[in-house]
C-alpha cells in the first residue's frame, strides 16, 4: 500500500528526543500555556516573521478568535471562499457574522479576487481568503480593492505552513491576521489538535492572548469575555521540534509535485494550478469519473484523498442560508477532485507507481 501520508516516518527520528522533554513537563507539571508555548509563539514569529503569534487549542478556534477580536456589529459580512472547509465558515457564524460566499478559481481553487469586488458593501467588515491546498492568495490585490475602506483581511492559512506570495513575502505581511491549524495531517502538524494566530497588530495581540485565555490575561482578572482555547504545553513542545524540518519537507513538497506534473501524462486528467510558492499541502488533480479513477487506485494498493466532496452552500447544515445559490467552480471542482499522496518522504518508485497507475487510467 502506498499510503497517502505516513507521518510516523515523517516524524519518528524526532520520538526519543520528544519523549525526553515530555518527562521535563511532567516533572514540572508544566501542561497549561507553559515555557514551551512561550517558545513556540517566539520561534513561529521569527519564522513567519510576524511581531506576535498566539497559540490556541485548534485551527478552528484560531479563526474565531481572530474575528472575535475586531469585536464587529452582529450581521456584519465576512466574504469568504465558496470551496473551502466548513471551519472557516463555522468561524463567522459562530461570531454571530453573515458568511458571504465568493467562487474560486476554476484553475488553482483560490477565492477569485474580481469576484469579491462585487460583494462589497457598507456590511462588509472582513475578507477572509483561504490559502488552499499550500497555494497562497493575493493579499496585495485585495488590499487595493480594500482602498481606504475599514475592511479586515483574515488569512486562513491552515494549509499553508511556510508558504509564501508571489512577490516572495511571508503570509501575513499584507493581511491583518493570518490563522493556522496544527492538525496532525498539516505541513507543519502535532499529535492533537492545535492552532495559532499571527498578527502584527499589537492591539490585537493584547486582546488575542485574553480571548483564548477565558478572558484573563493575569489569573483571576477577567476583562473579555473569553472562551478557554489554549495551546497545550505537551504539543508546542512537539511542534518546536518540527518547525526546524518545516522548510526541508515543504521542499520535499515541491519535487514531488514537479515530478507528478513531468510524468502525468494523460488526457481524462487536469492538473490543478498552485501558486508560484506553494507548499503543496494537498495535490489535486480533477477528473470527470472519480469514482472509476477511485477503483483503479484501490485495485493499484494506491491511498487518495477528496479535499473536499462539497462545496459550502452545499453542505447540509448550510443548505437554508445559501439556499438557490450557486458556485460554478466551486461545485465543480468538489464533483472532480481529487488528492494524490503527497507525503514528503514518499520513495521514488512509489512515485513512478502512482504516475503509471494514473497514465494507464
Amino acid at each position: 500500500m502506498i499510503k497517502f501520508y505516513d507521518i510516523y516516518r515523517q516524524d519518528k527520528h524526532l520520538h526519543n528526543v520528544f519523549i525526553k522533554e515530555l518527562k521535563k513537563h511532567f516533572k514540572k507539571n508544566d501542561f497549561i500555556l507553559g515555557d514551551s508555548v512561550k517558545k513556540f509563539e517566539n520561534n513561529f514569529s521569527k519564522y513567519t516573521k510576524s511581531k506576535f503569534s498566539v497559540g490556541c487549542a485548534n485551527g478552528t478556534d484560531a479563526l474565531y478568535l481572530a474575528i472575535k477580536s475586531l469585536d464587529l456589529p452582529e450581521n456584519s459580512e465576512v466574504i469568504v471562499p465558496a470551496m473551502t472547509w466548513i471551519s472557516t465558515v463555522l468561524a463567522i457564524i459562530n461570531n454571530n457574522l453573515k458568511p458571504v460566499l465568493v467562487d474560486v478559481d476554476k484553475k488553482n481553487s483560490l477565492i477569485l479576487i474580481n469576484e469579491i469586488k462585487r460583494k462589497i458593501n457598507s456590511k462588509t467588515k472582513v475578507i477572509l481568503p483561504v490559502n488552499l491546498y499550500g497555494s497562497v492568495v493575493d493579499i496585495k490585490e485585495i488590499k487595493k480593492l480594500i482602498d481606504r475602506k475599514k475592511i479586515f483581511i483574515i488569512e486562513d492559512s491552515a494549509q499553508a505552513h511556510g508558504g509564501k506570495d508571489n512577490y516572495g513575502n511571508s503570509i501575513g505581511k499584507y493581511s491583518d491576521m493570518s490563522c493556522y491549524s496544527f492538525y496532525p495531517g498539516k505541513n507543519l502538524g502535532c499529535y492533537g489538535d492545535g492552532g495559532i494566530i499571527t498578527t502584527n497588530n499589537k492591539k490585537f495581540y493584547q486582546k488575542l492572548i485574553k480571548l483564548r485565555n477565558l478572558g484573563a490575561k493575569k489569573k483571576h482578572i477577567h476583562t473579555e469575555i473569553g472562551v478557554n482555547s489554549r495551546l497545550d504545553t505537551v504539543q508546542a513542545t512537539l511542534l518546536n521540534l518540527k518547525l526546524n524540518s518545516l522548510d526541508k519537507l515543504n521542499l520535499k513538497r515541491r519535487n514531488i509535485a514537479n515530478f507528478y506534473r513531468m510524468k502525468i501524462k494523460n488526457n481524462k486528467i487536469i492538473l490543478m494550478e498552485h501558486s508560484k510558492n506553494s507548499v503543496y499541502h494537498q495535490f489535486v488533480i480533477l477528473v470527470r469519473n472519480r469514482a472509476k479513477l477511485i477503483r483503479h487506485l484501490k485495485k493499484n494498493l494506491i491511498q487518495y484523498g477528496i479535499h473536499y466532496p462539497l462545496s459550502i452552500n452545499k453542505l447540509n447544515c448550510f443548505v437554508d442560508l445559501f439556499k438557490n445559490q450557486k458556485f460554478k467552480n466551486a461545485e465543480y471542482i468538489a464533483k472532480s477532485c481529487l488528492s494524490l499522496p503527497i507525503d514528503p518522504n514518499l520513495a521514488r518508485n512509489d512515485l513512478k507507481k502512482i504516475c503509471d497507475v494514473l497514465n494507464d487510467y
